[in-house]
């Protein structure tokens, strides 16, 4: 065989396997098939408002988890809103405590749909309180949504609540737990926002699914869904 035939055969043979990798390779669009979704226990979880910046007047989320009762890894105190002091900071908490405090660690998932790519989740305050928002970063992508707030301003961290409807879960791979958190809801909330995103496709659980929790629209804030227009009542004859 000659040099050019071993060289066309070469060619053939790489064009050959880059249209099998573009073949089974998963498009872009269905990268949230990938990944299921795991319950968790709430409890060992704490989702909060940290400060950031040199005066603190802007706050970032973090989530800590307690993952072995050694020595607490954070204390809520009394009141609304709560303050809560991370004792994790003090100490080498590891394989004691986990702590997420950015978009590695956490992102949104409704249902069946990993919104890693098309939101993000921002603190931000609103009048006397501290509202946790999932804010889309595409057009297109859905509406605001308030997910957790802190029932107050106060300096300092402090305890986000979730809204009705929301609840931690955590990212799956093949049945195997990665270190990634779903701040999740079963649907969208509001009948018009449900009505203009897909369905949601079922959520793999790591055991014995939970009745689910109804979703109900969060309490007004500066965030708003926008309204149907006011039906227009029928002309009369004179």
């Amino acid at each position: 065989m000659t040099l050019p035939v071993l060289h066309r055969a070469g060619l053939a043979a790489l064009t050959l396997l880059a249209t099998s990798l573009a073949i089974t390779s998963p498009a872009p669009g269905r990268a949230s098939a990938l990944f299921a979704a795991a319950e968790v226990d709430q409890q060992n979880f704490l989702m909060v408002a940290a400060p950031i910046g040199s005066k603190g007047e802007k706050a970032q989320l973090n989530i800590y988890e307690q993952l072995k009762p050694v020595r607490p890894c954070f204390e809520v105190g009394e009141g609304t809103p709560a303050p809560v002091n991370p004792l994790l900071a003090t100490f080498d908490f590891t394989g004691i405590c986990n702590r997420y405090i950015d978009a590695n660690g956490y992102s949104v998932r409704v249902g069946g749909q990993d919104l890693a790519t098309s939101y993000r989740l921002m603190v931000t305050r609103s009048g006397g309180d501290m509202l946790l928002l999932a804010f889309p970063t595409k057009a297109g992508a859905g509406p605001e949504m308030v997910v957790a707030r802190t029932r107050g301003s106060a300096p300092g961290f402090l305890k986000l609540q979730l809204e009705p409807g929301w609840r931690l879960m955590r990212r799956q791979f093949g049945g195997r737990n990665l270190g990634h958190l779903y701040v999740y809801a079963d649907s969208w909330p509001g009948t018009a926002a449900t009505a203009a995103q897909p369905q949601p496709t079922a959520v793999e659980p790591a055991q014995a699914p939970t009745a689910a929790v109804p979703v109900k629209e969060a309490a007004p804030s500066s965030v708003q869904q926008p309204l149907a227009p006011p039906a227009v009542p029928p002309a009369t004859k004179l």
